[in-house]
């Protein structure tokens, strides 16, 4: 598609179950919004990368480091621009790496680890519920 070459797959659910798909990732960026009081300021893949990598990671992180976090920046400058609107707004906290002078480290804020899990929480219930919606609406091609 993208190179020139026409790719074909096949398909192993059927519409309905894929609707219920997007259904299901609606309703999961809707709790990725509540993490944010509804801004959308933060709606993005590059902070669902970096917010999700520091949630994963769970200790502080060289701040140099979490360029490896935000998938779709390949500058530093650029990811430095994310990481400074996080510090700003209180999302992410920034203190002196006491291993090495040289650099700063950071880690998520209190509150947004809290936000964090709640969001998590919520988007597992829709994984699950949507599991059973989806064995509703067609065959599970992973049973026999």
């Amino acid at each position: 598609m993208f190179d020139g070459q026409e790719r074909q797959m096949a398909l192993k659910y059927n519409g309905a179950q894929r609707e219920e798909y997007l259904n299901m990732i609606g309703r999961v960026g809707g709790h990725w919004l509540d993490v944010f009081d509804g801004r959308p300021e933060f709606y993005s893949a590059i902070y669902w990368d970096l917010f999700t990598g520091m949630w994963m990671h769970k200790a502080p992180v060289k701040k140099t480091d979490v360029l490896g976090f935000m998938k779709a920046v390949k500058s530093p400058h650029t990811a430095a621009k994310y990481v400074d609107t996080a510090v700003r707004r209180g999302i992410l906290i920034e203190s002196d790496n006491p291993d090495d002078a040289r650099s700063k480290l950071l880690a998520l804020s209190p509150d947004m680890k809290q936000r964090l899990d709640g969001f998590l929480d919520a988007a597992v219930s829709e994984v699950r519920k949507t599991g059973r919606v989806l064995d509703v609406k067609g065959p599970s091609p992973e049973e026999p």
